[in-house]
């Protein structure tokens, strides 16, 4: 069986401070390298926030202002307007992402973007509303070049490169679900395993499934994250 790094953490215990908020964001930054910031500050046009930005787990729950914003990642908080009513300035060139106000919920994927000198990443956004993305889903985001697919308990997967999907429930209750995944490089016709296991299921959880490439060697790698909320949904 080849290797695979799966990390099933259950989170949620610093989600109460976030449940009355009309939008929350949860922050995850998978592959990060070794040199990537461990910490960075996200300004929303109004206001800053210093938030984590881990990558074998998700960050705390964090509120966001509702409305269409643009978010910023900055190595620290921008200074105070030069006048009451003006602009905050940020840094020209920072890491920028749009929030729709159509959005609630959503992740927050951050990756590493050398090239940016005000913060080495970028962001995309991921819907993580909940009349969208149920409790005993699957999201799974393929950040890869391969196709990817397989068997995951009792639902087929076939998730196309840099490409993203939600699965149903792979199982009816709390329980271990066999997994078996494997992955076709482009060009190729074969396919190569993934891997072969057996996964703990929690209907009362969102699973969030990342496949990326490792730093060295060909065979993807699954990153697997629980979204645990206690508030009602």
């Amino acid at each position: 069986m080849r290797a695979i790094v799966f990390l099933f953490c259950l989170l949620g215990f610093a989600v109460r401070a976030a449940e009355n908020s009309p939008r929350t964001c949860r922050i995850v930054f998978p592959s990060a390298p070794q040199d990537a910031p461990g910490k960075l500050h996200l300004f929303d046009g109004e206001a800053s926030q210093e938030v984590e930005l881990p990558q074998w787990n998700f960050s705390p729950v964090y509120k966001v202002r509702p409305g269409a914003v643009t978010l910023a990642l900055l190595p620290a908080a921008p200074p105070a307007p030069a006048a009451p009513g003006a602009a905050i300035p940020i840094p020209a060139g920072a890491p920028k992402v749009a929030i729709g106000e159509g959005i609630g919920d959503f992740y927050l994927i951050v990756s590493s973007d050398p090239s940016n000198k005000v913060a080495p990443v970028k962001m995309q956004v991921i819907n993580a509303d909940s009349s969208k993305f149920k409790r005993g889903q699957m999201l799974w985001c393929n950040l890869t070049r391969n196709r990817v697919g397989g068997k995951v308990g009792s639902r087929n997967l076939l998730i196309e490169p840099n490409s993203r999907l939600i699965l149903d429930s792979p199982a009816t209750r709390m329980e271990d679900y066999h997994v078996n995944i494997r992955y076709i490089l482009p060009g190729k016709e074969q396919s190569e395993p993934v891997c072969e296991t057996n996964w703990p299921y929690d209907p009362r959880t969102r699973g969030v499934f990342f496949i990326v490439n490792p730093p060295a060697g060909l065979v993807p790698r699954i990153m697997g994250f629980s979204d645990f909320r206690e508030a009602a949904e």
